[in-house]
């Protein structure tokens, strides 16, 4: 069973790695210099799958956010809709989920 202290350095491990990739994200966003028509629509392609890996990125940034706020508050590992306990398997899947097994939205 880890504790809180080991679940909270493994969200803040992974936010670092987040802002890492939402950094380069934009860097790559940034660097494009196509010269023709045909080099800009694959650029354009390009970007389209790095603004979706960015916005992917941002929400499970939130996510861990949250999760680090719920740390702080000693509410983490506690559901938020129905207050009972996430269980360890729960968490070792989903760190920054902020309910249980039977309060998760689309269960």
């Amino acid at each position: 069973m880890k504790s809180v202290a080991e679940r909270k350095a493994e969200l803040e491990a992974r936010q670092a790695d987040l802002l890492k990739r939402i950094a380069g994200i934009g860097a790559e966003l940034d660097s494009h210099e196509a010269k023709d028509w045909e080099e800009m629509a694959t650029e354009r392609e390009a970007d389209e799958v790095l603004e979706d890996l960015g916005q992917s990125a941002q929400q499970e940034l939130r996510m861990i956010e949250a999760a680090l706020a719920r740390v702080g508050e000693d509410e983490y590992g506690y559901c938020t809709k129905c207050g009972g306990q996430i269980s360890e398997e729960r968490l070792d899947l989903l760190p920054a989920t902020p309910f249980c097994r039977d309060c998760a939205p689309g269960k």
